[in-house]
């Protein structure tokens, strides 16, 4: 079923609570993007929703306004599934902004984490459980939690939790639910592993579709330099050096990451670097610099492309094209947010010009190619790259009882 809403210009007008209207105001929410004014008056009806809208849309509200609503008035507990650490920390900071004034209770589940401190969460009593498939089945199969009293779930960016290899994880957790929740699932593409879980684990979705998929940020200006590999360290130096203000740079590897961040910090510029060979705390350490503006660049790999809402990044390089190209839109994605003009630089190796006429077909726009500026001379860089990873290894593991939450009538009597 395909939903269609009248355009709204409040909050006030989605059947939202007068209490959370408030905290709302508060924190400045004044109007709500298209996926927030589609879905949150049907998902308060308890429907179950397929969205499907570009990244950096807002979907972290346009579910987390329902499910804290819902929660409070049906009991019971709301569980919100992520491919990325970065991903569940973020959505939690979004929820946590709502939530803290009705003493909304989370425990967040991920993966280089202390296992003992998110076992104390689940033992207090948490209302919504932010996790990534892999900790949670952890944490269910050492009897830490039961899913037995989920309201409503969640699966945020459904598509990237399948290119990463969760679906079987996905429908492990899924069977576990009781039937009679509330199933809303985001995507950016409405791909064939998408389309087979809503018929699934779903019941007569709406599809909200307020973008179609492959759909660019309108404000990102796009252009593509096509270079030999051996100039692409020079051609970063002259963008850098043009652009003053807030970059990221993916880069395809975590090798290919580790390499640009020791260059780009050799050129005498900030930079801290993302990629999974990071433990929790450095991942969280860089991108905490990054949007406080400690380090004025951040090279990553497609971990970031999804991980990351920070408003005021001027530019988006793709040092490399990324593997797949759907991860071409939300790597741009990243800049132009919120109705700001952004840029995206890409560079590509001649022989890669079949990507580009596939990303060009993806996005249904032919992408402009530039001549090469005059490169500055060859620095003096590093030759070699440190050998050092971080590599984070699990904790040992717990044995505790199943304590579900007890059902509650609202958030403040917890």
């Amino acid at each position: 079923m395909t939903h269609k809403n009248k355009e709204i210009q409040t909050f006030r007008e989605l059947g939202i609570d007068n209490e959370i209207l408030s905290i709302l105001d508060r924190n400045q929410f004044v109007t709500p993007t298209p996926i927030q004014h589609q879905v949150i008056p049907v998902a308060l009806l308890g429907k179950d929703v397929v969205g499907i809208a570009q990244t950096g849309t807002g979907k972290t509200l346009a579910f987390g306004i329902p499910m804290l609503q819902r929660l409070m008035s049906l009991g019971g507990q709301g569980l919100i599934l992520l491919p990325t650490r970065e991903l569940a920390l973020q959505v939690d900071e979004v929820l946590q902004k709502i939530g803290r004034p009705l003493n909304l209770k989370t425990a967040v589940l991920i993966g280089g984490a202390s296992m003992q401190q998110q076992i104390r969460s689940l033992r207090h009593g948490a209302h919504i459980v932010v996790a990534t498939p892999g900790r949670l089945l952890d944490q269910i199969e050492q009897k830490n939690f039961s899913l037995q009293n989920i309201k409503i779930a969640v699966l945020d960016e459904a598509d990237r939790m399948f290119d990463f290899g969760f679906a079987p994880s996905i429908k492990r957790i899924m069977a576990m639910i009781p039937h009679n929740r509330q199933t809303l699932m985001f995507s950016a593409t409405m791909a064939k592993e998408v389309s087979e879980m809503a018929a699934r684990f779903m019941q007569t979705p709406y599809r909200i579709e307020v973008a179609p998929a492959g759909t660019t940020a309108t404000k990102v200006e796009q252009e593509v330099f096509i270079t030999n590999r051996d100039l692409k360290m020079q051609l970063l130096d002259k963008l850098l050096t043009d652009n003053k203000g807030v970059i990221l740079v993916f880069a395809r590897t975590r090798r290919g990451v580790k390499k640009v961040a020791v260059n780009v910090r050799a050129m005498g510029h900030t930079v801290a670097e993302l990629h999974s060979d990071r433990s929790l705390s450095q991942r969280r350490e860089a991108l905490e610099g990054f949007k406080s503006g400690r380090f004025r660049i951040l090279v990553a790999t497609d971990i970031a492309a999804r991980g990351i809402d920070v408003s005021d990044i001027e530019l988006v390089i793709n040092y490399d094209l990324p593997t797949s190209t759907e991860d071409y839109v939300h790597r741009i994605g990243r800049t132009g947010r919120a109705g700001s003009l952004g840029k995206a630089v890409s560079f590509a190796a001649p022989e890669e010009r079949k990507e580009i006429r596939q990303i060009e077909k993806l996005i249904r726009k032919t992408l402009p190619i530039s001549a090469l500026p005059v490169l500055p001379p060859r620095r003096e860089l590093p030759k070699h790259i440190p050998k050092e990873f971080n590599f984070t290894h699990r904790p040992k593991r717990h044995q505790a009882p199943d304590r579900p939450w007890r059902r509650r009538r609202n958030f403040r009597n917890s």
